[in-house]
């Protein structure tokens, strides 16, 4: 089966986790394929990973794919300055197989992947789990007002996807989503996932409801199955300044963090000072939330 990530320096702290969680749950990792697409990683970096793959007894293959996402949608609405979101859309140019599955590096899998490994796409180009209707989405008004979309189609979250790359190849599916893009540039709040719910909204298969469970700070561990692949959604991140003190599942995401990787990658850098600072609202909002719940 095929895995895939993309992931930038400031997501290695998370994909640690995410991979170690990955092949400690997988009945077989002999049968996993796992492609990591990487945007200004050094050999460092990618060294650092490979070892952690030999220290799981990772049985499977694993394989490291340069990108610099900057070149195709650096004109795009970013996330935070970052460009790497929109990485998943190049699959299909970078890897010449039928289907992946697409993880973010802010998830703790502890679903067995192999589970949807012969799963049944009813001739759809993608497969996510349901997040609700697009009228409760953040970009509702572009959706519906720009893209003439019903506001009661159903729309997910890309942190996992399980991509057809066979029919997203067929329908050039890539291009759609730049010119997309391209007309309306400044409308994309979620980058990737704004351009393929614009798509795909409604119209895509459903994986099953554990295999994207949200877990944003501040809030309490989602209960929608013994196994789940638990998302860390928004912002503070458990590894984000402080995280131990503002998420919730801090402690779920140390479990899987490797003491190697820990130090090697669980530094506040000039780069984490700044991601801090830009999320700085976010700290701002969890704080006065949890004193208001306390005034209750």
């Amino acid at each position: 089966m095929n895995i895939a990530f993309c992931v930038n320096k400031l997501g290695l702290i998370g994909l640690g986790a995410t991979i170690c969680s990955l092949i400690r749950n997988c009945s077989n990792t002999r049968e996993l394929k796992i492609f990591i697409l990487c945007n200004s990683l050094s050999i460092y970096d990618k060294d650092a990973i490979s070892k952690l793959f030999d220290k799981e007894r990772y049985l499977g293959k694993h394989s490291f794919i340069s990108i610099n996402p900057d070149l195709t949608f650096g004109q795009f609405r970013s996330l935070h300055g970052d460009f790497t979101p929109y990485g998943r859309l190049l699959l299909g140019d970078l890897i010449n197989e039928s289907m992946v599955l697409y993880l973010d590096s802010d998830l703790i899998v502890e679903v067995d992947v192999l589970g949807i490994r012969n799963f049944n796409f009813n001739g759809r180009i993608l497969a996510a789990v349901e997040a609700g209707q697009l009228k409760t989405a953040l970009e509702n008004k572009f959706y519906v007002e720009k893209l003439a979309l019903s506001p009661q189609l159903s729309s997910f979250n890309s942190g996992v996807l399980l991509f057809n790359l066979d029919r997203w190849r067929s329908e050039n599916v890539k291009e759609k989503c730049l010119n997309m893009a391209r007309q309306y540039p400044n409308d994309l709040l979620s980058c990737d996932q704004s351009i393929l719910n614009g798509l795909f909204a409604g119209n895509f298969e459903q994986l099953p409801p554990a295999f994207n469970c949200p877990w944003y700070a501040g809030s309490t561990k989602p209960d929608v199955s013994d196994k789940m692949i638990i998302h860390f959604v928004g912002s503070p991140k458990p590894w984000d300044i402080f995280g131990i003190l503002t998420h919730n599942g801090y402690y779920k995401w140390q479990q899987y963090l490797s003491e190697d990787w820990s130090s090697s990658f669980k530094k506040y850098s000039y780069n984490e000072l700044k991601r801090a600072w830009k999320i700085r609202r976010s700290y701002v909002k969890l704080i006065v939330n949890k004193i208001l719940a306390n005034n209750v």
